[in-house]
């Protein structure tokens, strides 16, 4: 067999195989590109909304002081890159693709040129996003909810103008490329599986990839159809968002003379997409740990094929409980009560998980790797942050508790921290395999160490805040007249901490900034497998480091077991691609 020959390195070859390629570990690796551009403004936008609520007269430079409609829209833009471009583009879409064909034994995704295409409108639909702040009119101040009728009217206020159109159009832009994905990844898992990986031998990560799947193709198909009747409302003079005699700064609206629309009609579509979203961010993530605690645990997943089952499950429940957003937007009491119960509801298959993962580490005397400790550091977010579910599931607590910073810390402890954990995690443990070279262990440490403990100490202290009333789109907390100024100033103490403790976060990457880029100068070559993992990404044949061979001298891939399968010893692991003499095994 001869593999075929190497692109050659003139530029015109060179910009083909790195920008127009359709070679998913390229595409994965710039998908995750785009998620640390957006990463990195969008902890920048969250830093200048903290120094602001200490100090709200604060000057920024070339710029001067942050007036309520500039705060708003850091707000949005910090919202929407980080939820859209980051917590979904980067395990669903980067990670995906770098990992998902070869744990299932494929050699590609199953449509590479849609692959591409969406690769390109996420990253079209980035820069329209970020286009959308430097336009006549300001940018978008509407929240990452968009919620109308404000957002509705283009000529309603500061930054409803072209800003709300560009940042509708980027949001569209993304729905598009979230769905060419999604077809791309369900296809691939149901097609290209080698021979012998039946259902319940697939890794729980690919269960999760199909399940966020699956639901991104319902929830943004909805969220699609519902950004298409808001850009009419705003210029085809529509009115399905716009309730009739609507007074919106001082002025009757034309449009609300007639018609009979209803904010609560996009309340009821965005979120049927937004609590989805929840999940399609986070899946990965409990996959991913499931895999990471038993490998380092040298045991099998407890209850394997039920946590198949609450993946599942959760897909399933999290299409059910949109409703909880809405408990204050005057829902029907009846359906406050049915939301609530499928809200406890979804409560059973996460503590499951949680569960399985405790079984699964008991007694086990698990290898304290880095990957390790970020997957425990999971855990350990995913039930601090999924505690205070419950109580938002109350319509009576959420009466008090809605649209205030305990809100905040709830999501950003369940979806944003857990999901970045989950990610850092992943970035560990492939790391050897897309680079064949090893982090340093002891910046990893000092990485996980200094996250956790300033992660807890910005979003724990937000609850106590939210208990005490502070609203979360507030700009400024002092020198507001009447009684709501002293009552807001006593979360100020707590403001600060939480400001100081988000800047000590931020700093706290930048070990693993070093540690990645002086890896990738002069880091120790890994070994093949370095982490003694049994799944097929690691097989020799389907390295990204591989030769190319073409279609008919490749080596045929195939599986003999289950992953996460040991042997006495403490190091004996068996691949699922390596047969068994003693037994004789045969792909099934």
């Amino acid at each position: 067999m001869t593999p075929q020959a190497p692109s050659p390195t003139h530029p015109a070859s060179l910009l083909r195989r790195y920008l127009f390629t359709t070679d998913h570990h390229i595409i994965g690796l710039q998908y995750l590109t785009l998620s640390t551009v957006a990463v990195l403004i969008g902890a920048a936008l969250s830093l200048l909304m903290r120094l602001h609520l200490i100090a709200p007269n604060l000057a920024i430079p070339g710029h001067g002081p942050i007036l309520p409609e500039d705060y708003l829209a850091l707000v949005t833009l910090h919202g929407t890159l980080m939820l859209f471009f980051v917590l979904t583009v980067a395990p669903q879409s980067g990670i995906g693709n770098l990992i998902l064909p070869a744990q299932i034994g494929a050699r590609r995704m199953a449509f590479p040129h849609l692959n591409a295409a969406s690769l390109w409108i996420t990253a079209l639909a980035l820069l329209t996003l970020l286009a959308s702040t430097f336009v006549q009119g300001g940018a978008a101040i509407s929240g990452w909810t968009a919620y109308p009728p404000l957002s509705a009217i283009a000529s309603a206020g500061p930054g409803q103008g072209l800003g709300m159109d560009l940042w509708l159009a980027s949001i569209a832009l993304f729905a598009v490329a979230t769905g060419m994905s999604s077809i791309n990844t369900l296809t691939t898992v149901i097609r290209l599986r080698c021979d012998g990986m039946t259902w319940d031998r697939l890794p729980l990560t690919v269960w999760s990839w199909f399940t966020a799947a699956l639901l991104s193709l319902i929830a943004f198909s909805v969220l699609s159809a519902a950004l298409l009747l808001l850009l009419l409302d705003r210029h085809a003079q529509t009115t399905f968002f716009i309730p009739p005699g609507d007074l919106t700064s001082g002025l009757l609206r034309p449009a609300s003379t007639h018609g009979n629309g209803s904010p609560l009609l996009w309340l009821h579509l965005f979120w049927f997409f937004g609590h989805p979203e929840v999940y399609i961010a986070i899946l990965p993530g409990m996959g991913l740990t499931s895999m990471l605690l038993a490998n380092f645990s040298h045991r099998r997943p407890f209850a394997y094929r039920a946590m198949i089952a609450t993946t599942l499950l959760i897909g399933f429940l999290g299409i059910l409980v949109w409703g909880h957003h809405m408990f204050v937007a005057g829902l029907n009491p009846f359906a406050g009560t049915a939301f609530s119960i499928s809200t406890m509801a979804i409560a059973l298959p996460s503590a499951a998980k949680v569960l399985s993962w405790l079984a699964t580490t008991w007694r086990s005397r698990p290898h304290l790797t880095t990957p390790m400790l970020w997957a425990l550091g999971f855990v350990s977010l995913f039930v601090t942050g999924g505690i205070t579910g419950p109580i938002l599931a109350q319509p009576i607590l959420d009466q008090y508790l809605h649209n205030t910073f305990f809100v905040v810390a709830h999501f950003h402890l369940i979806m944003a921290m857990a999901g970045i954990f989950g990610l850092v995690a992943a970035v560990y443990y492939y790391f050897p395999l897309v680079t064949s070279r090893l982090l340093s262990e002891t910046l990893g440490r000092w990485h996980f160490w200094l996250t956790i403990f300033f992660a807890y100490n910005t979003f724990l202290p937000m609850h106590f805040t939210g208990l005490l009333g502070e609203p979360r789109h507030y700009a400024q907390l002092t020198g507001i007249p009447n009684s709501a100024g002293p009552f807001l100033a006593r979360t100020m103490s707590l403001q600060r901490h939480i400001t100081w403790s988000a800047i000590g976060l931020a700093l706290s990457q930048l070990p693993f900034v070093w540690n990645i880029l002086a890896t990738l100068h002069h880091g120790p070559v890994s070994p093949h497998n370095p982490w003694q993992s049994t799944t097929l990404e690691w097989h020799p044949a389907l390295s990204p480091f591989a030769p190319r061979f073409p279609h008919e001298d490749q080596e045929k891939i195939v599986v003999f077991r289950p992953p996460c399968e040991y042997g006495p010893h403490q190091d004996a692991f068996m691949p699922q691609w390596q047969p068994d003499p003693a037994s004789n095994e045969k792909p099934e």
